[in-house]
């Protein structure tokens, strides 16, 4: 390797890792708003702003504390759902199959015919 390669190559590294930087630690698009939804139909929409614990139907419970939301409580035999990762204002989904319960992150700004991004 020349002196020429290795520099390009600790350019392209240092570029790498600014891109990285960036895109871990600028503020993305975000939502604030806790959509759960029951066998496919909106169960309710809550503001992750506000502490709060939910009982979702007789199966499944989630908590919302400090804008991270959990799943706690679920009667499925395998409680997939309530071991999965807190999801919060960055996005994220928390499903569970047995009872048909999702809770998923959205932005209330957008309508849901609003397109993620346009292609031209």
């Amino acid at each position: 390797m020349k002196k020429r390669d290795m520099i390009l190559v600790a350019v392209v590294l240092a570029l790498a890792g600014i891109v990285w930087a960036v895109l871990q630690f600028a503020p993305g698009q975000t939502g604030s708003t806790l959509r759960i939804t029951v066998d496919g139909r909106v169960y309710g929409e809550y503001s992750l702003e506000e502490d709060r614990t939910i009982d979702i139907g007789d199966t499944n419970t989630c908590v919302i504390a400090d804008g991270v939301v959990s799943m706690t409580e679920a009667d499925c035999p395998d409680l997939i759902c309530v071991h999965t990762k807190s999801i919060d204002a960055k996005g994220g989904t928390i499903v569970c199959m047995p009872n048909r319960v999702v809770l998923e992150i959205v932005d209330p700004q957008c309508g849901e015919n609003t397109p993620d991004a346009v292609v031209g």
